[in-house]
């Protein structure tokens, strides 16, 4: 929590006028709701940049600012101190000015602090203030390239030896390696390709695949029979696909992590999925929603019974969604069950059943034994096919809430996908409450976000031009915002996701439609005449906002001009 009264900070911003009066004072009490500080209710709500937030705060507390994002780092002084010192306290030296190491900290009241980071410094130190957001993503300075590290430790092991268990220690270590750097890096996936004479190793951060290291062949075979033996997989198989788990414990968690292996022709490719839990504790609102769409939802989920569908593809973000409102409905007075496969996270408090092929678990059985169980609300991880879709239907015309996925490009879509899988239309009007389409954009990266203005027609050559206009105005030249790249972010430009949304309630009129067998082109039309938003609207109000680049969104709606 921060280290001044937090009111000073809501009444400088009030004086200041940029943002509404009422809405700071809406922020503010929700923060003190949550027990978060007002700082981070205000930077989630994107209503004011880091930078701009730290410069008010740093005049708060009387102290020159500092946005580390925009200064060259000397790596020399960056170093005087230790990294686990600098990021447990919060404080990185970063220049030398004037014979003074200039420091950079969230905590410049801390005099203490300050007095033993200069007997550790043995210099003379200027303290600036630097916001917490700007001192952790600045903190990836002091990690090495996973690929010198890599090489650095080939040099010291010898996975060769003819002590088995030397050469296995040197493996582990690997293994250890890369694990480590994809949690660090907030990977989700880890993905090590054999080639003809390397193997690949490539991490997926936010929804992309990067390349980070390249391995010789033969450690990528001893690699990928750790990481077997890791997950008590079969090591003497090498012509089937197995599938397992492993669990490694870091430094604020146990790891749980999905282990895919499958023969190809070079040999053995494995995946590994990473479950932390730094992907699954966000709200609703923190995954982009705006206040408009939580309104919708939020009545969808009082509702004792009905249905609520999310949709889009695979990793579009539909089970972070439904663990989201899972959490928002999980009270003791309920009793919640899911199936689920797999089960990603576990939720204290709710009954998860993992899907079973093998025992015959199937979506279909385990909710039909589930609606045996006495529930109030009921997660069915996704409807694949018809026998499941009817099961739930009436799960939800029975006086139960069910949650659930399928896979259609939009909102509009689903009702006809659910009478394609002989739902009498009937049904399907009278049990679904809403339905909620989304993709996940990539976030620009704070740390190197920069402004450009670009001529409208620039704009207007990507995207729809009445939604341009609607939402940046009639003007001739647009300031919109991008990522010019750093090592916080990979150099992508990227750090982050966050959902564009588009929710379609079955009011009255759509109803009726759903009822005469409407195709999805008339439910969209008349959806948006009822105020729906699209996700390509949402995801330009995103881009008005300095959320995300027009690119992302194109990429994630594949939108044609």
């Amino acid at each position: 929590m921060p280290q001044y009264d937090e009111t000073k900070l809501l009444t400088s911003l009030k004086e200041i006028g940029v943002i509404d009066a009422a809405k700071l004072d809406q922020i503010f009490e929700q923060s003190k709701r949550a027990q978060i500080s007002f700082e981070a209710a205000l930077i989630k709500s994107n209503l004011i940049t880091d930078k701009n937030l730290g410069q008010t705060v740093a005049e708060i507390l009387n102290t020159p600012f500092v946005h580390l994002a925009d200064e060259t780092l000397d790596d020399s002084v960056v170093t005087m101190l230790p990294a686990s010192y600098a990021k447990k306290h919060l404080i990185i030296p970063y220049k030398l000015e004037n014979g003074n190491v200039l420091l950079a900290t969230n905590n410049p009241q801390n005099s203490l602090l300050l007095s033993l980071v200069k007997q550790k410094l043995d210099s003379n130190i200027q303290v600036k203030y630097a916001t917490q957001l700007d001192l952790e993503n600045t903190f990836s300075i002091y990690k090495k390239d996973l690929q010198t590290v890599f090489n650095e430790m080939m040099e010291g092991l010898n996975y060769k030896s003819i002590n088995k268990a030397e050469g296995e220690t040197s493996i582990a270590n690997i293994v250890d390696l890369f694990i480590e750097y994809a949690y660090e890096t907030k990977a989700s996936d880890i993905h090590i390709e054999p080639y003809e004479n390397i193997s690949q190793v490539r991490f997926r951060l936010d929804g992309v695949l990067h390349d980070q290291v390249q391995i010789p062949k033969d450690v990528h075979e001893n690699v990928v029979s750790r990481i077997k033996v890791l997950s008590k997989l079969r090591t003497d198989e090498h012509l089937s696909a197995q599938d397992g788990k492993l669990r490694r414990k870091m430094e604020y968690e146990d790891l749980d992590i999905r282990v895919s292996i499958l023969p190809l022709v070079e040999g053995e490719k494995c995946v590994l999925r990473l479950l932390a839990s730094h992907g699954k504790d966000f709200s609703l609102s923190e995954l982009g929603m705006d206040e408009q769409s939580l309104e919708k939802i939020t009545k969808a989920y009082s509702n004792p019974h009905g249905m609520i569908l999310t949709t889009g593809p695979t990793g579009s973000g539909k089970t972070t969604t439904n663990y989201a409102v899972l959490k928002m409905l999980n009270k003791r007075e309920v009793n919640i069950t899911t199936i689920e496969d797999p089960v990603e996270f576990d939720i204290e408090g709710v009954n998860q059943i993992q899907v079973n092929q093998k025992t015959n678990l199937t979506f279909a059985a385990g909710l039909k034994s589930i609606l045996r169980q006495d529930p109030d609300i009921v997660l069915v991880g996704e409807i694949r096919d018809a026998e499941t879709a009817g099961i739930a239907i009436n799960a939800a015309m029975t006086g139960h809430l069910v949650l659930s996925t399928l896979h259609t490009n939009d909102a509009a879509t689903t009702l006809p996908r659910l009478i394609d899988m002989e739902i009498e239309p009937f049904l399907v009007a009278s049990t679904i409450n809403i339905i909620v389409a989304q993709r996940l954009v990539r976030k620009i990266c704070n740390k190197c976000k920069v402004s450009k203005e670009v001529p409208v027609k620039e704009l207007e050559a990507k995207l729809p031009k009445n939604l341009t206009k609607k939402h940046f105005g009639k003007k001739k030249t647009l300031t919109i915002y991008e990522g010019k790249g750093c090592a916080v972010c990979n150099h992508t430009g990227y750090s982050g996701r966050l959902g564009i949304f588009e929710l379609l309630e079955i009011t009255p009129e759509i109803r009726e439609l759903v009822m005469q067998k409407a195709n999805a082109d008339v439910l969209r039309e008349a959806a948006i005449k009822e105020g729906m938003i699209t996700m390509l609207e949402d995801g330009i109000k995103k881009i008005a906002s300095g959320a995300t680049t027009a690119a992302e969104v194109l990429r994630v709606t594949r939108t044609e001009a």
